[in-house]
């Protein structure tokens, strides 16, 4: 699978709430950044779907590039 398109070179910070589904748009296309909007459907991706235990405030990637997707692993600071 190749990489989506880069929407930010930096992490998104989100508040989220334990137990809920969230989807994390892999294609970089959506228009509810850093969510998917379903514009990913004739792709080859799909989005990354996770949950938590706990609310918090998650730095989801924008650069499509980390290795630990949805969430940044600071692989934007090498671009």
């Amino acid at each position: 699978m190749s990489q989506g398109h880069m929407e930010s070179a930096e992490p998104y910070a989100v508040d989220v709430v334990a137990g809920k589904t969230y989807y994390w748009c892999a294609c970089g296309l959506s228009k509810k950044q850093p969510f998917c909007d379903g514009t990913h459907k004739d792709t080859e991706f799909v989005p990354a779907t996770f949950t938590v235990e706990k609310d918090k405030t998650v730095y989801l990637c924008g650069c499509r590039r980390s290795n630990k997707a949805p969430f940044c692993d600071g692989t934007h600071k090498e671009l």
